[in-house]
């Protein structure tokens, strides 16, 4: 079976048995899930993900939900009594899991988790019960962080959405709150490069704004013009970038028909690139809590896959988002 939205690449391994909290069954997903598990099969061993200061439930369930479906293995970095404490409210045995021990400040397991991913310890990391300014601090510090020359830290997610024909990545719903144009341009071609790791070979991109046309009073529609002009000079290798779009005619070929608009991506988008975070975050929520979508999501433009999740995120996001990230880092297949 291929995969919706990854064209050429092949489902395989059982599915997880990790349910959606939606309703929907999110197949594609599963399928994301799936190819992870053949990876890891493949592999000599399974990828090392460093959950960073894994003290709730949520965090230990995530731990065992990736041993028990074969994608990767924790190592749990925090303080032992705070990991052993949350274990027993997750009701989940801490002593299948190894524990790379810190003191119980959340900066410590955060530096410790970034010094493992260096040294290639591990190769991707997932936030824990640490607050997110804590976790990306220790990420993307100058001095012994993560960072990669010249490029920006972003985020992109991958979307299943029951009215929609395959996954579908937003970017940057997280990270980057007021981008400038040179911003937009990181975001793109990380989200980009994200979707050839996954086997989209040419990703169909639309650039989302209020309106579909370029006016000086909307700035965002001035930078989508930038990043269409940017693609045809091929700064983002193979991808088909077209905006600016309203997100109807981005999300629907109808709409777009209806309004005479022309394009090779409305209706069919691999990636919608946000004018902002206020517009990427509330897009985001309601495509989970309106349109029953699940989702999985990366940091991207750092040397290793990071995870950065919600209290609030489902276990199926949660064990996407690792599925996502062996891809992402080399287990793509």
């Amino acid at each position: 079976m291929v995969v919706a939205g990854v064209p050429g690449a092949m489902a395989q391994g059982s599915p997880s048995p990790v349910a959606s909290t939606t309703g929907y069954a999110h197949p594609r997903l599963h399928q994301l899930i799936g190819r992870a598990q053949a990876a890891a099969r493949q592999a000599a061993a399974p990828q090392v993900v460093a959950l960073v200061h894994p003290c709730d439930a949520h965090a230990l369930r995530a731990a065992a939900a990736m041993v028990e479906a074969g994608i990767a293995r924790p190592l749990l970095v925090g303080a032992p009594e705070l990991i052993a404490r949350a274990a027993a409210a997750a009701e989940v045995d801490a002593r299948r899991f190894e524990v790379m021990a810190t003191s119980a400040e959340p900066k410590d397991a955060a530096a410790r988790a970034v010094a493992l991913a260096r040294d290639g310890s591990a190769a991707a990391l997932m936030k824990g019960s640490l607050h997110s300014d804590e976790y990306l601090g220790a990420i993307v510090s100058r001095s012994g962080g993560l960072l990669v020359r010249d490029t920006r830290v972003s985020h992109a997610f991958l979307f299943d959405l029951p009215r929609y024909h395959k996954l579908l990545a937003l970017a940057d719903c997280v990270v980057n709150v007021a981008p400038k144009p040179r911003a937009k341009h990181h975001i793109l071609a990380n989200a980009v490069q994200l979707l050839h790791t996954l086997g989209v070979a040419e990703p169909k991109v639309a650039v989302v704004t209020a309106v579909e046309t370029v006016t000086e009073a909307i700035q965002a529609t001035v930078d989508a013009r930038l990043l269409v002009e940017a693609s045809l000079d091929g700064e983002f290798g193979p991808a088909i970038v077209e905006g600016p779009f309203g997100f109807d005619n981005a999300f629907s070929a109808e709409a777009a028909r209806i309004k005479g608009l022309k394009s090779h991506v409305a209706g069919d988008a691999d990636l919608m690139v946000m004018p902002d975070l206020n517009a990427g975050n509330m897009l985001y929520k309601s495509f989970v809590y309106v349109g029953g979508a699940e989702c999985a999501g990366l940091v991207l433009g750092v040397k290793v896959p990071v995870i950065l999740t919600s209290r609030a995120d489902s276990q199926l996001a949660r064990l996407a988002s690792v599925a996502l990230a062996v891809l992402a880092g080399g287990g793509g297949g």
